[in-house]
């Protein structure tokens, strides 16, 4: 029986914890996701990990791919507008390492 789904704090739809590669937390939709970017599997401690799957190594058939919570996260998608003469850096950034 799989745990208890935790809740995004931001929009308080269910999630998962994942362990990355890298050993970081990322938040998946719970559900499975043939649109998804994640591949998700529980290893033999009945951790979740997630990787990102590469032509060098494709999904396996243990894994299911699953969306970032953060691509999906309602909260996350408003974007509100700033007051004249801010200047939001991100964009800014994105430009300038292009």
């Amino acid at each position: 029986m799989a745990p208890p789904a935790a809740r995004c704090p931001d929009c308080r739809n269910p999630i998962r914890w994942t362990r990355t590669e890298a050993g970081r937390r990322l938040a998946v939709d719970p559900d499975p996701d043939p649109t998804g970017n994640a591949a998700v599997w529980r290893d033999g401690t009945g951790v979740l990990r997630s990787r990102r799957p590469t032509a060098d190594l494709p999904l396996t058939g243990w894994e299911r791919l699953h969306l970032p919570h953060i691509a999906t996260c309602p909260a996350r998608q408003e974007q509100t507008t700033l007051p004249i003469g801010v200047v939001r850096l991100a964009d800014h950034r994105r430009k300038k390492n292009r």
